[in-house]
């Protein structure tokens, strides 16, 4: 298949939907599909970290939402630029991840004349975006052949403003870099025990009811504890966070900002207990995925996203959100235990097996192909051979 990946989100800026779709490009380009990705980027065109990716739109505009700023692009050129695109390209499906957003999912939807299929990633309350622009949104999310959200959670919200059916195909986590040789940091292994807290410093994260956590941690333990803060975080919302560190008078809590991939995944090797802490806004929760496939305890806040992936695994504990002292509680009761610790990583890493991308990738594959199959018409529908000439066609 030939296959594009719609992104609103500046591809140059870390996040959970540029993470899904630069994984998706890996596996679906090592099953054999052909893939382009459609997306902003902030950066110049020989700073792009892929040959197959458009640059559709770089003047990258931050639009606060969900307690977070989303990063998109505004373009006057965007509907010359998707319109061109299309027409060369010939794509088999495009896969919008938000389709709803502004303005490179709508645009796309607007001139996209194949099948499409859109992924529904958020989660909140409520979506003042989706209550107040349902009469005109409606027009492009029936454009949608295929709809997908990422978890219940997902799928609860989208499904309130535009009722349909939805396959809920989660964010897939990478399990051959977190059991690979990558070894955990010699610097934090110093008899110290680790608590990991993985995420942008934004007021969602909880950071602030973890802090408070750890004073009572600290206060309690037999052994020293220390916070390790891993994310993309700018320097004044470092300096606040440090702020607060010192009003509370607590010590060992380490601030290290963006880390690579791969550094990323030795710090949960490093960490003896996870913790997220969100107060709400999360639809999945990769970061509990990305613990558990380093075979580590999670501790996180029973909000919608975390209670899908961590209830009935065995994996950790949930805790009520805003209370430091049951976040404390439950840190204590793994930090105090090494044994319990081990048990419940190991069924932690059993339960993330499911969610490796490759078989989030088949699972896709499978629902693009079952979504052509029932949209076309008969004369026209899906089949290899006929793909595989036009591919041919297209080189000729």
């Amino acid at each position: 298949m030939k296959i594009a990946l719609v992104s609103p989100y500046d591809y140059a800026y870390p996040g959970g939907v540029t993470e899904h779709i630069s994984h998706l490009n890996a596996q679906f380009q090592g099953m054999g599909h052909e893939v382009r990705i459609l997306a902003p980027s902030s950066q110049s065109e020989d700073e792009l970290p892929y040959d197959n990716l458009y640059r559709v739109g770089k003047t990258i505009v931050r639009v606060p939402t969900n307690a977070s700023v989303a990063r998109i692009s505004l373009s006057l050129t965007l509907s010359r630029q998707v319109k061109e695109i299309l027409a060369n390209e010939r794509f088999d499906i495009v896969h919008l991840h938000e389709p709803l957003a502004p303005a490179l999912p709508i645009t796309v939807l607007r001139h996209s004349r194949t099948v499409n299929v859109g992924t529904f990633h958020t989660y909140r309350r409520s979506h003042f975006a989706y209550l107040y622009g349902k009469p005109l949104l409606k027009r492009y999310f029936n454009r949608l052949q295929g709809r997908i959200a990422v978890s219940e959670a997902a799928r609860q919200l989208i499904e309130r403003y535009f009722p349909s059916q939805y396959r809920i195909i989660p964010n897939g986590i990478d399990m051959q870099l977190f059991q690979s040789a990558l070894p955990p940091f010699s610097e934090l292994d110093d008899g110290k025990l680790n608590v990991l807290f993985v995420g942008r410093l934004e007021k969602r994260k909880g950071l602030t009811y973890l802090l408070q956590a750890l004073r009572r941690v600290q206060d309690s333990a037999s052994q020293d504890v220390r916070l390790v803060v891993v994310g993309a975080f700018t320097e004044e919302q470092r300096a606040e966070s440090e702020k607060r560190v010192a009003q509370l008078g607590l010590s060992n809590v380490l601030f290290v900002g963006f880390v690579s991939r791969e550094d990323k995944v030795r710090y949960y090797k490093s960490c003896h207990v996870f913790c997220a802490p969100s107060t709400g806004g999360e639809s999945q929760g990769i970061v509990l995925l990305e613990a558990m496939a380093a075979g580590k305890p999670v501790v996180a806040s029973d909000i919608e996203g975390y209670h899908g992936v961590l209830e009935g695994t065995g994996a950790g504990a949930l805790v009520p959100p805003e209370d430091d002292a049951a976040l404390a509680r439950e840190l204590m009761r793994f930090l105090d235990n090494e044994s319990l610790r081990l048990e419940t990583g190991a069924k932690g890493l059993a339960a993330a097996q499911d969610y490796s991308w490759e078989k989030i990738a088949t699972q896709l594959a499978a629902f693009y192909e079952e979504t052509i199959m029932r949209t076309r018409p008969r004369s026209r529908r899906f089949d290899w051979a006929s793909i595989e000439r036009r591919r041919k066609d297209r080189a000729q």
